[in-house]
């Protein structure tokens, strides 16, 4: 194992990667060196499995085989396996929406005593932009009309998703120029699968079209729907002050991890951690509490609204089992380890898988529905209790590593910290864009991946971001490694930030890089940008925005799906590691070069962060000067380019990135 392999910048991390390695504890960089070398089919994607007449392998060398059996070239095969990887991407946040609007129908209709409207103010907002009558009515059953509105929508036959009306005018034609308007979520999703299928869809650039459509029925539909309906059931996030990485646990405490995706059990687990009669019963076991913290995106949902600290992201699952202090890994779906079960029997912790879609043997399923939220929560919660005696004391190691933070931004909370409560405004954003003193934003988003040293690449690519007077907005595993680092709070703007981003930051006080949410919250800066493009006078559709995105450490499928969407609403996004693609150099040069026509974005791939972020600057720069504005207000660490350098720079950038280099 190499030492770039091994490392990660967390001190946790690193110090429980230890421990785990002289114990022979099997943790994910085991298995990857254990995979090494890894299938070089599989990761440039030309590889098919799509029928039994094969599996199917393009030689990229051009020595064997051309086509698959059917006749299906490489660019046909990479784009089809995009599209698959597309559709799960899709369907997993899309999924998601779906749960949360169940949950939302049974608090309307009185079916649930845990489940209350607790965002009414959200829910007033939503009736109003969808037309929803409230005169005389009560707030349950604004819901239940809310809540049926939203389930047709995945299943909607005619006409495209509702929430492309909140794109602008521009962005919409463009979408419809295109034929990439999404229609029912499902649908396009059911549709994408079927033209993926042996003998159907054969032309790679209407195949990437497909992708583009299926990827925005997740942002502007699934996801969207999950952020908003959220909002409405556990309360709109606001921004707090709470805590991250493995230091959040404690000895004298029963320590419950959860771990997954969806809010609709671990937002009741919250709640049943207070429970007078659970605490007595942890007392009574030599507990001091019950300590609830979290892993991956559900630990970002109950943080956005509770505070509930973050024990860590994605690749630290496995380590906080490894301190021998958690009682409860309290499981859903999605980024979910199934070695966490094999795991768990070095130690006295007992994994809790809880989603009907997800089993994992050796784990303990108690099985949850929203109809018995309460009193499945305090099941798991028990459990936990009646474990902790259990704890073997020599084996507990928890770093002293922990690290302030502030999360809970949204598109409502950015309009009111900027406009004031009473005159809620994106202007001062336009105007310190327009002026100067801030260069544009970024998206910086995704996983953790033990191939790169773990969340360097988050944080070097921010750092650099933000002292180029950046401003920066992050969700998911992302977030939690940049906060972890200490960008995520106010102080930080003075440490890290340069100037102009300082100035703004001191005047609104908020930190440098803005958390707002789980991954499936990135439709929340769909719709920030969209609030950017209603104030005016820095573009008329998101592809005219000096902003752009990126994934660093990026290894999920939801992943390839949320940047597809980005890229696909106009916002140019740079990703850590290549798309499986590269097998096709026709799929990449229309993924990093062609769809600049077709949607005015594209892809661009590159594994050194300091030079993904300055990709970054130089198209925010590229699109300050197409929109006639100034240079940076400051002296900046990373310049502008002459026009001439940018024409140049773009250009082999362009070149290095078409041809896989």
């Amino acid at each position: 194992m190499t030492e770039r392999q091994w490392r990660s910048i967390d001190i946790a991390t690193n110090e429980i990667r230890e421990y785990t390695k002289k114990a022979g504890i099997e943790t994910a960089w085991d298995r990857l060196e254990a995979q090494e070398p890894q299938c070089g089919f599989g990761k440039l994607g030309i590889c098919c499995r799509n029928c039994l007449m094969g599996p199917c392998r393009i030689d990229p060398f051009g020595d064997g085989a051309r086509e698959g059996i059917c006749g299906a070239t490489a660019d046909t095969i990479v784009a089809r396996n995009l599209l698959k990887h597309i559709c799960a991407g899709s369907a997993a946040h899309s999924d998601h929406g779906r749960e949360v609007v169940h949950a939302l129908l049974l608090a309307a209709e009185g079916k649930s005593d845990v489940y209350k409207i607790r965002g009414r103010e959200k829910l007033h907002a939503l009736a109003d932009e969808f037309g929803i009558p409230r005169d005389g009515r009560s707030d349950e059953a604004i819901a239940k009309d809310l809540g049926a509105l939203f389930l047709a929508e995945f299943g909607r036959q005619e006409g495209t998703l509702l929430n492309l009306a909140r794109a602008p005018e521009q962005q919409r034609k463009n979408w419809e120029a295109v034929g990439a308007s999404p229609r029912g979520i499902d649908r396009e999703i059911v549709t994408a699968l079927h033209s993926t299928t042996v003998g159907v869809d054969n032309d790679p650039e209407h195949i990437i079209m497909t992708c583009a459509r299926a990827a925005l029925a997740d942002g502007w539909g699934g996801s969207m729907i999950a952020s908003d309906v959220s909002d409405v059931l556990f309360g709109e996030p606001h921004p707090l002050r709470s805590r991250v990485n493995l230091g959040v646990l404690k000895e004298d405490e029963v320590n419950i991890l959860v771990h997954g995706h969806e809010p609709t059990l671990s937002d009741v687990i919250v709640a049943a951690a207070s429970d007078p009669e659970l605490l007595a019963l942890a007392r009574s076991k030599g507990a001091k509490g019950i300590n609830l913290a979290g892993i991956c995106c559900t630990a970002n949902e109950i943080l956005m609204r509770h505070g509930v600290p973050i024990a860590g992201n994605f690749l630290q699952q496995e380590l906080a089992v490894a301190t021998g202090a958690v009682d409860v890994m309290l499981i859903d779906v999605q980024c979910v380890f199934p070695a966490l079960a094999e795991l768990q029997n070095c130690f006295h912790t007992k994994v809790v898988s809880t989603s009907p879609k997800a089993k994992f043997p050796g784990a303990v399923h108690i099985e949850f529905h929203e109809d018995a939220a309460y009193e499945t929560a305090k099941e798991i919660i028990r459990l936990a209790i009646e474990n902790y005696p259990n704890r073997d004391r020599a084996k507990v190691k928890i770093p002293r590593v922990e690290e302030k933070l502030v999360a809970g931004f949204t598109t409502e909370v950015v309009h009111k910290i900027l406009g004031g409560r009473y005159r809620p405004s994106y202007r001062p954003l336009n105007d310190g864009i327009q002026s100067g003193r801030l260069r544009g934003v970024a998206g910086v988003v995704g996983c953790n991946n033990p191939r790169f040293p773990v969340d360097n690449c988050h944080v070097e690519l921010v750092k650099e971001l933000i002292r180029n007077d950046v401003l920066v907005v992050q969700t998911g595993c992302s977030a939690i490694a940049c906060s972890k680092a200490g960008l995520l709070t106010p102080e930080a703007a003075s440490k890290f930030a340069g100037k102009g981003l300082q100035e703004i930051c001191r005047a609104v006080g908020i930190p440098p890089v803005l958390h707002v949410g789980s991954c499936v919250d990135n439709s929340r800066i769909l719709t920030a940008c969209a609030e950017m493009v209603k104030e005016g006078g820095i573009g008329t559709s998101f592809d005219k925005l000096p902003v752009a995105g990126a994934a660093p450490e990026w290894m999920s499928e939801k992943a390839i799906a949320i940047g597809m969407y980005f890229v696909a609403s106009g916002i140019f996004v740079v990703i850590g590691q290549p798309l499986p693609v590269q097998g096709s150099p026709m799929v990449t040069e229309f993924l990093t070069k062609t769809m600049e026509k077709h949607f005015g974005a594209t892809w661009a791939f590159e594994a050194d962060p300091i030079k993904a972020a300055h990709l970054m600057i130089d198209h925010i720069d590229l699109k300050r000067r197409e929109l006639g504005l100034p240079g940076p207000m400051y002296d900046v660490p990373y310049a502008p380019k002459t026009v001439d350098q940018e024409s140049a720079a773009r250009s082999v950038v362009l070149e290095a990135v078409g041809a896989g280099s």
